[in-house]
């Protein structure tokens, strides 16, 4: 079972585009918003993800994420209402670690949140000039409910 330990923050201006290493189109929507069990389907780079996601427990939850035709998965984003569009730019943090930065168009236009996913609870990590107020935890910052508006 892989643990996802990750920590989120809203994002202060756009720095963070000129420090970033690349960028990806994201298209996500979720079979299954249920906050002990979300079903995401997620077209990145090409490729395509089933993944599932347990509830948090701190900034800890169990994840597991299969590779899945892409085909299959653009039938699966019509079965699940609306989809999130965003642009994720990804920033070297150091000691191993990345920024994932996304920069949000459907249905939440302008919100751009930054997360970064670590090794242990208790790893430190720098905090760039980009990043403002941390939301880990709060469900309302959670793509799961992004997706309902």
């Amino acid at each position: 079972m892989a643990k996802e330990i990750e920590r989120k923050f809203l994002v202060v201006g756009d720095s963070y585009k000129a420090l970033a290493t690349m960028c990806d189109e994201i298209a996500q929507g979720y079979l299954s918003t249920d906050p002990d069990r979300t079903v995401r389907v997620r077209i990145k780079g090409g490729k395509a993800f089933l993944t599932v996601k347990t509830r948090n427990q701190g900034i800890t939850r169990n994840e597991w994420e299969y590779e899945i035709p892409v085909a299959d998965a653009r039938e699966m984003l019509e079965c699940c209402g609306t989809v999130l569009r965003k642009t994720r730019y990804y920033v070297t943090a150091g000691e191993g670690l990345i920024w994932e930065v996304d920069e949000f168009r459907n249905p939440h236009p302008g919100l751009t949140v930054a997360e970064i996913e670590l090794p242990s609870e208790d790893t430190p990590f720098a905090i760039p000039s980009f990043i403002g107020k941390e939301v880990s935890g709060d469900p309302a910052y959670y793509n799961s409910s992004l997706v309902k508006g």
